[in-house]
């Protein structure tokens, strides 16, 4: 398995080289092994191990901590290729560099040295730990409390449908630190919740985890439970940034990068739904002719390489903007909105240029069919995303 070039100095050909090197991964190893893994709904632990090799779980932090740096441009690039290949891999690393990120933009110096080399190197990988049973776009109705006792936190809650909760090693916990608070946000803060003290090796006290969801896709990575009673954390290194009531604040401001991420994964979904009906369209025969001759056919799939290509655009385009340091939510929000809706459409289309075959879990179109709605719920619902769209439409266009 090839080394990923030095990321100190990337060029466009130092960047070609990193994505050919995913490329044969995902043709040679994750390829003749996905369906079975996850028809099976099995974790990938070699997969995980490669993705180590690769950097992949320090893929955006500073190469100050050990990290590639990567741009999101280059980053969406890997995601698109390897979602095209499995999209779960993609959540199992990016989840992971999505509690990096918090650390990273908002945590103490002593806090980013202590992490952020544990998160780089995949010692510690994890995932946000945000979803309530009654809190999801709302985060502001979360419960899990979080109580100063001394030098102290004393934490009590649950969180579910976290990506990474089981197998992983931490979360970056969003709690309530002043339940009471009026606004409610300026009473949310975020720890560094392990289930293992990196010092002493010793398992905390008070982290337990539930079950494992049984998804009707995005399978091989766990999707869990947990629950926290009277489960009790230093303040020095796990409340992010030294200081309460910050939490929300945190938790908003990786949503641009984690949008362009589900842009980037919906785009590989799009790709791999247009690669699968290419190829079966030349191979299946009607009447005499591969169905590829059809013009009905020719239609779906001239739409089909429309869409992923404009999908892919978008996206691109706001990672750009992102590496700009420009405001992008717009841009994401677009790209997150039209790369999902696009990724639905097309792997419906792929099942209906399968036919009968669609229906065969032989063939990855079905498994597609059940991955694209996710792109449509994570990191904000489209619903959410045309309303954010619509404001900043406004905004930039006063009259």
């Amino acid at each position: 398995m090839n080394a990923i070039p030095d990321p100190n100095a990337f060029t466009a050909e130092e960047e070609q080289m990193m994505l050919d090197t995913i490329d044969r991964w995902c043709r040679e190893k994750v390829r003749p092994k996905v369906m079975e893994m996850e028809h099976a709904d099995e974790y990938p632990y070699q997969f995980v191990e490669d993705m180590k090799e690769f950097g992949l779980f320090g893929a955006t932090i500073s190469p100050d901590y050990g990290g590639l740096g990567l741009s999101a441009t280059t980053y969406a690039k890997i995601v698109m290729r390897i979602a095209q290949e499995w999209m779960s891999l993609t959540g199992i690393f990016n989840s992971h560099l999505m509690m990096a990120t918090v650390v990273e933009k908002y945590g103490t110096d002593f806090q980013k040295d202590y992490w952020l080399p544990k998160f780089t190197s995949g010692e510690i990988r994890g995932g946000l730990g945000l979803t309530e049973p009654n809190a999801g776009t709302d985060l502001q109705a979360i419960k899990t409390v979080a109580k100063r006792d001394g030098d102290n936190y004393v934490v009590n809650g649950s969180k579910t449908w976290i990506s990474n909760g089981i197998m992983g090693g931490a979360v970056a916990l969003m709690v309530k630190t002043d339940p009471d608070s009026d606004p409610r946000y300026k009473g949310m803060s975020m720890l560094i919740a392990p289930k293992v003290d990196p010092d002493t090796g010793e398992t905390y006290g008070g982290f337990t985890t539930g079950n494992k969801m049984d998804k009707l896709a995005y399978k091989g990575i766990d999707s869990g439970e947990l629950f926290f009673d009277n489960y009790t954390l230093d303040a020095k290194r796990h409340l992010i940034g030294g200081e309460e009531g910050k939490g929300f604040y945190m938790a908003v401001g990786g949503l641009e990068l984690g949008r362009i991420n589900i842009s980037a994964r919906a785009v590989g979904i799009s790709r791999r739904a247009l690669e699968e009906s290419t190829r079966y369209a030349q191979e299946r025969e009607t009447f005499g002719k591969p169905i590829a001759e059809h013009q009905a056919i020719q239609l779906k799939l001239g739409e089909m390489a429309t869409k992923t290509k404009a999908a892919e655009l978008m996206c691109l385009h706001a990672a750009e903007a992102y590496d700009r340091g420009d405001r992008c939510d717009m841009e994401a929000g677009m790209a997150k909105y039209y790369a999902s809706e696009m990724a639905v459409e097309n792997s419906l289309e792929a099942m209906r240029i399968h036919g009968g075959y669609s229906y065969s879990k032989e063939y990855p179109v079905e498994r597609l069919f059940r991955e694209a709605p996710l792109m449509c719920i994570g990191e904000g619902t489209n619903e959410m995303q045309r309303i954010i769209i619509a404001k900043q439409q406004i905004a930039r266009n006063k009259i």
